[in-house]
């Protein structure tokens, strides 16, 4: 099942980023504690009533030098590309500027509902200012107040009734999805020729969920496997290169669908910001995780070479210790072949259930080893821990009082959880509960 995506259109100063704050709500992000990942938050995930929902600010889509329409432009073609439902916002303060007509020009190619939205209305005497954005051609535009909240309710009741039925594929639980995610030219269309290449693979390419993904299913020594959007890496034109963030969204709808995440990087330019970053959502959407360090063949090495690769990847990606790292050329095809097994066994730890009984074992033989704090004289009481869900493994620990767990101690149970299991490529996320 995926997520309906909305995007925020409108020129600048219309209130984008105050109204994609107020939808998603000050949700804080799992990664932001996590020395080297910074996050600006182009798009996040939100709620409204019961619907689930993945939400675009595309002012924060930075398009280099261009000038002021083309930045316009080209933010509401990645809009029309990528959502599901577009909401216009204008500035009813201002009311409708020639840019808003240029937006709205844009606006009428496209075949996604469209529900147009007036900011910066903040009390009902304001409300006849409306009237002129009828001419948009949009229908009922809705009268909003970022700064206020005011109207966001209604706007959102009618963003949701136009959320597509979700028409879409659904695979078998023992078909492993996996998807390659990285920056535009590390290497992942050449990777996937060459998964696809090796003799006795069995290939075919279906419609993905996504409106315009292409999956490629294929089976491999009877496991079943989909390659999640294929198409997102191919896609070229001038849009998708100038703007690194446009590869981001493209990549979040796939980590989205897939169980195990590939995060390719480029061995020729090394590790870059924007590398920490897509790797920050694989592992905050809880998905299995493998480093790809590709292009292997053109990099200058001794016998050292790979140990201090691996030491600065390491370094980096501080957040993902848990990821195996495989070395590949797609061009040579170089270890290509070592890769599949690496996707099958933290596929595996991914979905891997633990006996209640043994993980209290470990967990009581971790707390006789480093008896928990005390905090202002009171000591954590660990109880009870027990395995709640897989696709990341979750467990919860209950105790006498989740404030005395502190950051540091839930690390020392995570690893020692690791240690006594083979959670290698998974996260785990852990959750203290009072026991009441």
């Amino acid at each position: 099942m995926t997520k309906p995506v909305v995007a925020i259109v409108g020129r600048p100063n219309v209130g984008k980023s105050t109204i994609f704050n107020r939808i998603v709500g000050e949700r804080v992000s799992i990664v932001e504690d996590i020395p080297g990942v910074t996050r600006d938050r182009i798009y996040s995930s939100a709620e409204w009533l019961t619907h689930d929902f993945n939400i675009i600010d595309t002012g924060g889509i930075d398009i280099g030098e261009e000038p002021f329409l083309e930045q316009i432009r080209q933010q509401a073609e990645i809009a029309m590309d990528e959502a599901d439902v577009i909401i216009f916002l204008t500035n009813g303060r201002e009311g409708v500027t020639s840019a808003d007509e240029i937006v709205a020009k844009i606006l009428y190619r496209t075949k996604k509902p469209v529900v147009l939205a007036v900011n910066k209305i903040d009390n009902p005497d304001m409300r006849e200012m409306i009237y002129d954005f009828y001419a948009l051609g949009f229908g009922d535009p809705f009268p909003i107040s970022g700064s206020h909240g005011l109207g966001l309710g209604d706007l959102l009741d009618e963003v949701a009734k136009n959320f597509p039925k979700d028409e879409g594929q659904e695979y078998p639980d023992d078909v492993i999805k996996f998807s390659l995610i990285g920056r535009p030219n590390v290497g992942k269309s050449s990777l996937v020729n060459a998964f696809l290449g090796e003799d006795r693979v069995i290939v075919s390419d279906v419609a993905g969920t996504t409106r315009d993904a292409i999956d490629t299913s294929y089976t491999y020594e009877e496991q079943e496997y989909v390659i999640i959007d294929t198409a997102g890496m191919r896609k070229k034109g001038k849009v998708y290169e100038t703007t690194e963030k446009y590869s981001v969204l493209r990549a979040l709808r796939a980590i989205e669908r897939s169980d195990v995440v590939l995060v390719v990087l480029n061995g020729e330019e090394g590790i870059q910001e924007q590398d920490k970053k897509i790797a920050g959502y694989a592992h905050e959407a809880g998905k299995a995780v493998i480093i790809v360090y590709n292009k292997w063949d053109i990099v200058e090495k001794d016998e050292k070479t790979m140990n201090k690769v691996t030491k600065e990847i390491r370094e980096h990606f501080r957040f993902l210790e848990y990821a195996p790292i495989v070395f590949v050329s797609a061009k040579t095809k170089q270890r290509v072949h070592a890769l599949l097994p690496v996707i099958n066994r933290v596929s595996e730890n991914h979905s891997m259930r633990v006996q209640s009984s043994v993980l209290n074992e470990v967990i009581e033989d971790a707390v006789a080893m480093n008896p928990a704090p005390t905090d202002k004289g009171r000591r954590l009481r660990l109880y009870y821990t027990t395995q709640v869900s897989v696709k990341p493994p979750t467990f919860v620990v209950f105790v006498n009082d989740p404030e005395l767990m502190h950051f540091s101690y839930e690390r020392f149970l995570e690893n020692r959880i690791r240690e006594a299991f083979d959670f290698e490529g998974t996260p785990i996320r852990i959750i203290t509960r009072a026991r009441t």
